[in-house]
């Protein structure tokens, strides 16, 4: 118990603790299935969040392309789930039974080869995580050991999500085309639909959500975080300190790509389908926003921003369909401009100093009054002469 109260105290984790408490017992009491699978959803964009507070926030470097990496653990977990629903039973009325609806529809008759890693559950989950890894890794080397960074590496990204999405969309006979991969029943043989597994792939999800943050945690404490900030800072003093900038750069990326692979893989296992539509420019730039509306500064403030954008995007949506998108973009901007450093810039800049000074004007009220005989004394002595005193020798 000692460890756990020290490890709070020096890793700052009060915010992280009464997060747990919401995600974990306060949602799943109040709502419903349908409505606590969403927040499920939601919550798989904000491992997105989470690495973009790490690669922009720390790093210093703002991508615009992290609906790729997010769409690439969607996929891998979605070729698993498609070849698992595949089977040749289910699929006896096709003219090649075994492999995906949508292959059969383009006349392929064999199970291309980059489908066979995906048969294992163990590769996948490998892959999940080495797929976006191993791309991030070779857009970051190529661009940060050339020095190219700020806007024109924002750009690179851009054109990046652009580039996979027109890919995914044009191979149709191998990744679904712009329909995706739908009918994802089971996870080996687990029947995902159910209400009992939505609730345990929710669980899921806010374990290693949780367990996302308290990595970074650790990270922006140690040396490398504070390495991390100097370079954001002042990228030339650390480098003529001795120290490879692009290292630093590379790696941040490379842990923003896992984690926003880890996203993906949770949403198509919670929502059953994967598609293009969370690849491109435009599901990139809102996952950005996520994680400026909640601070790109705090990785909870981060996944605060991710609920509070999407609940809003569901309500606007449900309530105003001809203006929800007019009224997203009011919140968008209404937050950005009155709080620049988001809702964690706003607790940090009015809600903590209130509270203190709130504590504060209780304790003063709560403290005993001094007793009648000293106050009337020292009104006394204040009345008379500088430097005579009214005590007695």
């Amino acid at each position: 118990m000692n460890f756990i109260k020290a490890s709070i105290l020096r890793y700052k984790l009060w915010s992280l603790a009464l997060l747990v408490l919401l995600l974990a017992v306060v949602l799943p009491l109040t709502l419903d299935i349908f409505r606590l699978n969403l927040v499920g959803k939601y919550l798989t964009y904000a491992f997105v969040a989470v690495g973009l507070v790490m690669v922009w926030g720390y790093g210093g470097v703002l991508s615009l392309g992290q609906g790729v990496f997010f769409g690439l653990g969607g996929y891998a977990m979605a070729m698993f789930l498609k070849l698992e629903a595949s089977d040749p039973v289910t699929t006896k009325i096709q003219s090649t039974p075994g492999i995906p609806d949508f292959m059969d529809w383009n006349q392929i008759t064999a199970l291309p080869l980059m489908w066979l890693p995906f048969k294992s559950l163990t590769l996948t989950l490998i892959l999940v995580i080495a797929v976006p890894t191993l791309l991030a890794w070779i857009i970051s080397y190529a661009m940060f050991k050339r020095r190219v960074g700020g806007v024109y590496f924002a750009i690179i990204t851009q054109a990046v999500a652009l580039i996979v999405t027109v890919l995914i969309i044009g191979q149709q006979g191998y990744t679904g085309g712009v329909n995706g991969m739908t009918d994802l029943k089971t996870l080996a043989g687990w029947d995902t639909r159910t209400d009992s597994a939505k609730y345990i792939l929710y669980y899921v999800c806010v374990a290693l959500l949780v367990a996302s943050i308290l990595l970074c945690r650790w990270i922006q404490v140690s040396k490398l975080g504070t390495l991390l900030l100097a370079m954001r800072d002042k990228e030339d003093r650390v480098r003529f300190s001795g120290y490879d900038v692009s290292n630093f750069k590379v790696f941040t990326f490379c842990l923003a790509a896992a984690l926003s692979g880890i996203g993906g893989a949770l949403f198509s296992l919670q929502v059953g389908f994967m598609s293009p539509s969370f690849v491109g420019i435009v599901p990139s730039i809102e996952m950005v926003i996520f994680a400026a509306v909640g601070g790109r500064m705090s990785l909870v403030g981060a996944v605060y921003g991710t609920l509070l954008v999407n609940a809003g995007k569901t309500l606007f949506s449900e309530s105003f369909p001809d203006l929800w998108l007019f009224l997203m973009a009011a919140l968008f901007i209404g937050v950005t401009m009155a709080f620049p450093m988001g809702l964690a810039g706003l607790w940090e800049s009015h809600i903590v100093p209130w509270w203190k000074g709130r504590r504060q004007a209780l304790r003063e009220a709560a403290a005993p009054a001094p007793a009648a005989p000293v106050a009337a004394a020292r009104a006394d002595e204040a009345s008379l002469p500088e430097g005579v005193s009214s005590q007695r020798i």
